[in-house]
Formats: structure tokens, C-alpha cells, sequence
């Protein structure tokens, strides 16, 4: 696997529950949750944005962990 550049999102609260970003040679995005930096999300920039337009809007079910 590719060692990433790992940014923390200006969104994600101090201490924990921490969104985090890196860009990949390809050109895509790479998304990683802190607590379970092993699972990655890999998106187009413009696969981003839109997945960024429905969680703002509501629009995803959350599922609970475990």
C-alpha cells in the first residue's frame, strides 16, 4: 500500500471521531476514519463533492458499528 499524506479535516472535533484525507497519485481521493485507519474510501474529486452534498443534506442512513 502507498504511504499517504494524511491531512485532518478542519471539520473533525479535537480528541477523537477524526476524518482524514489524503490525495493519491492517481488522482484520487483517499477518506479514512481515524479510529479505523486500515478502511479506505477511494473517490474521484467529483464523487467527493457529492458525497459530501448528501451528507449535508441527510440524504445517507448511518449505520452503527458492530
Amino acid at each position: 500500500m502507498s504511504t499517504y499524506t494524511w491531512q485532518k479535516s478542519s471539520y473533525s472535533p479535537e480528541g477523537g471521531n477524526c476524518v482524514n484525507v489524503a490525495a493519491a497519485p492517481d488522482g484520487t481521493l483517499r477518506i479514512r476514519e481515524s479510529d479505523d485507519p486500515g478502511v479506505l474510501l477511494s473517490l474521484a474529486p467529483g464523487q467527493l463533492g457529492a458525497l459530501l452534498i448528501a451528507v449535508k443534506g441527510g440524504r445517507l442512513q448511518v449505520r452503527a458499528k458492530g
